[in-house]
């Protein structure tokens, strides 16, 4: 009776071992399906990463030498040039968040028809050269600039305001060409928030501003970061609209990458600015990452 109760597991074996045979193919299926995609990743993001490392450790001599590294500990003009980096960085989200949340949700609320049009201004934009953009706010800015002589004819104020080739001619127009970059997700974010839970609130009594306050503000936040996040990390390499508008007087450090490269041509100095550019921004990245479920950032959902 034992040995008829026995449960019988030899026809079980086989069956295991040919699911996971199935599985393993499955796997290297996939695999080869992707491989494409991965063999591009390696070509045009693994590759020049790594000789940009590799350049970094290159010094003048031609040997192995940390001599790039060393000359930004040593000397303040790379702390100076990082510090106006993430300053004018952080400026310019904190601007974009400030004129980007109401615009984004006034969209919002408007019919789909109205938002679609009213968001063609938000992209159009994307439809000029950055480059041409940049030239444009010169032109506007200079000190005979249409706004200048606008504001004297208007009796606005006397003499020609300093409004380029310094740090608010550089916030100005990189606050123009970074806005489309939060908009566009706090837009996405606020669109996908339920009415229900908005009429809810108002059902039980709240006020319009304590409906925003509690609930249409907290489910926002993600496409809030998602915008911040976006626009604070698209800033820290910015050169165009700084060298054009900065006027030599704010230096980020892709101005300085590039000045290493065109006057010095000392590619180990540059490689070296870039490294450590890039192991900041994962750092602040990693960072990131600790307090917020970054997938769920960058998705701009709400829920």
């Amino acid at each position: 009776m034992a040995d008829a109760a026995a449960p019988s597991t030899g026809p079980a074996r086989p069956h295991a071992r040919t699911l996971r045979r199935d599985a393993r193919l499955e796997q290297l299926a996939l695999f080869g399906l992707a491989s494409p995609a991965l063999i591009l990743l390696l070509a045009v993001l693994a590759l020049p990463v790594g000789w940009l490392f590799y350049l970094s450790f290159i010094g003048n001599d031609g040997g192995f030498s940390l001599q790039h590294y060393e000359r930004m500990v040593d000397s303040k003009s790379y702390a100076r040039i990082f510090r106006t980096t993430f300053e004018v960085s952080l400026i310019t989200t904190g601007l974009c968040i400030l004129l980007g949340y109401p615009l984004a949700y006034l969209l919002s609320q408007l019919p789909k028809r109205m938002a679609a049009l009213c968001l063609l201004a938000v992209l159009l934009p994307f439809w000029t050269s950055l480059l041409v953009r940049t030239y444009a706010w010169l032109v506007l800015l200079q000190r005979r600039g249409l706004i200048n002589e606008w504001g004297m004819s208007l009796g606005l104020w006397s003499e020609p305001l300093a409004l380029v080739h310094n740090l608010s001619g550089t916030l100005i127009g990189m606050v123009h060409i970074m806005l489309p970059f939060m908009i566009l997700p706090l837009y996405g974010s606020m669109r996908a928030i339920p009415a229900d839970l908005l009429n809810a609130s108002a059902n039980l009594g709240a006020r319009p501003s304590e409906t925003f306050r509690h609930v249409f503000l907290p489910l926002s936040m993600p496409g809030l970061f998602a915008g911040s996040l976006l626009v604070f990390v698209l800033c820290l390499g910015f050169y165009v609209t700084p060298a054009v508008l900065g006027g030599g007087k704010v230096i980020m450090v892709s101005m300085r990458i590039a000045t290493d490269i065109e006057l010095f041509v000392n590619w180990g100095a540059a490689s070296a600015l870039g490294v450590v550019l890039l192991v900041l921004t994962l750092g602040l990245l990693y960072g990131a990452s600790r307090f917020l479920s970054l997938d769920r950032v960058l998705g701009g959902g709400s829920r």
